[in-house]
């Protein structure tokens, strides 16, 4: 059942049902994208394995620059939710605007960067044999990158307003549309042109414009542009527009500080291990984004009930919901991780690889599947830390546990040399050390007495 919300009524209540009616069709909305990644791999595993080796590193880095559009569409959402909660539903258009002035800009400041400064510094990373194709994967795929913002903003306003019900249909049209043009344009298919690995990236650019316009449809139908006067003549607003930032800010730089590990991650198995455990490290990447997408939405619902409860004034009940958020956040981990280690031979097969692939990658799934966890309740217990405004909080939690991270995974892969399961054990010493210091934070007081916020 979906939040009933009337006459801009935007307050919540703590039940598992109110949980689930926000988180599940989060997941779902998650999921489509997540279908667009393994979609992408896919064909290019079909394509050679070298491309779905050279896929790893690339997608790593757009996640990067689009991940920074996640701090955004998190302090926006964080942001409504609040006012929601305090019945100050007339701020919510204000917050919209600056929230679409602000992701522009930064958008033209990712194109540029990866046009100009990016290859720069990967040359000196990348394997010379594979440079020039990823480099030029990478300047195709960054122009999507106004439009993945902007639809990003566009699904914090529909979780913010508690109408995450409608968010899945901008994903299912944008899934459709990457699946079509994956499937068309690397082989050259119904009468298109033959891309090969850009394919990919073209494909994805078309499919997040799709996104957008689907999403504004579907806002516009649903006259929330009107209940929430967002086509209200637009103004910069310097004191709204410090408030987003305040908050955002920190989330942008945890959020490209730990993917950009991330990339120096694969960047090491890059440069260590073989063609076949870059592929499947690739693969785990998509396991993260594919199993984790309830571990993500109850994350998201964390951030926009602990946002509406402090709006509220209701902080005593805040720990009360984070441990019903966490409950079902774990089970849907261990379902998730059920299915995929009791079929990880069918999970396996559909990326067109051998059978020595498949026995190489189920060491690797096993500890992938345990971090995953451990991840499914550091990852509501750290957006709860969002949810009060403590964003700053959140960045020096992250740099803590990337400095563990990096540290141990130097180790693993340089200075031992271990097979490929081990460094992936990596996300367990991250996961872990998120959740200790995210625990103790939130269960002290300080957080109720945030003057940010």
């Amino acid at each position: 059942m979906a939040v009933e919300v009337r006459n801009n009524d935007l307050k919540v209540s703590i039940s598992n049902r109110q949980i689930l009616s926000i988180a599940l069709p989060i997941s779902l909305a998650i999921l489509v994208p997540q279908i667009n990644f393994v979609t992408n791999n896919i064909f290019l595993g079909a394509w050679s394995k070298r491309s779905l080796g050279e896929a790893g590193i690339t997608s790593v880095y757009y996640l990067i620059v689009a991940v920074a559009g996640n701090g955004f569409n998190n302090a926006l959402q964080s942001l409504i939710s609040k006012s929601g909660g305090e019945g100050n539903t007339d701020k919510i258009h204000i917050l919209v605007h600056q929230s679409i002035r602000i992701v522009l800009k930064f958008s033209l400041i990712g194109i540029l960067f990866t046009w100009f400064i990016a290859p720069l510094i990967l040359k000196y990373f990348l394997s010379p044999l594979s440079y020039n194709d990823e480099i030029n994967f990478l300047k195709i795929r960054v122009m999507g990158l106004p439009f993945l913002y902007l639809f990003q903003l566009g699904g914090a306003f529909l979780v913010g307003t508690f109408n995450s019900r409608y968010l899945m249909i901008g994903f299912i049209f944008q899934s459709a549309v990457n699946i079509f043009f994956d499937f068309t344009l690397i082989k050259g298919r119904l009468g298109f042109p033959q891309l090969g690995f850009n394919g990919a990236a073209v494909g994805s650019v078309i499919a997040e414009a799709v996104g957008l316009i689907v999403v504004m449809i579907v806002i516009a139908r649903l006259k929330l542009h009107q209940r929430f006067k967002l086509f209200t003549k637009y103004r910069n607003d310097k004191l709204v527009s410090k408030e987003v930032l305040k908050i955002s800010t920190p989330l942008v730089m945890q959020y490209v500080i730990s993917l950009t590990t991330w990339l120096a991650f694969f960047i090491l198995v890059d440069g260590t291990y073989n063609a076949d455990d870059k592929a499947i490290s690739n693969i785990m990447r998509n396991v993260f984004g594919f199993a984790g997408v309830f571990m993500w939405a109850f994350a998201s619902t964390t951030n926009a009930m602990v946002s509406n409860l402090v709006g509220q004034h209701r902080q005593h009940e805040v720990i009360t919901a984070i441990k019903k958020i966490m409950t079902l956040s774990f089970c849907a981990a261990i379902l998730m991780g059920t299915i995929l280690n009791i079929f990880p031979y069918t999970f396996f097969s559909i990326f067109g690889q051998g059978d020595d692939f498949i026995e190489r990658g189920i060491p690797v799934l096993r500890v992938v599947s345990f971090a995953m966890l451990i991840m499914s309740i550091a990852i509501v217990w750290l957006n709860s830390l969002t949810g009060t405004g403590q964003t700053k909080i959140n960045l020096a939690i992250e740099i803590v546990a990337i400095i563990f991270y990096l540290i141990y995974t130097w180790l693993i892969v340089k200075v031992w040399k271990l097979p490929l399961y081990y460094a992936w054990s990596n996300e367990c010493i991250y996961w872990i050390i998120i959740f200790c210091i995210s625990f103790i934070c939130m269960n002290k007081d300080k957080w109720k007495m945030n003057r940010l916020y």
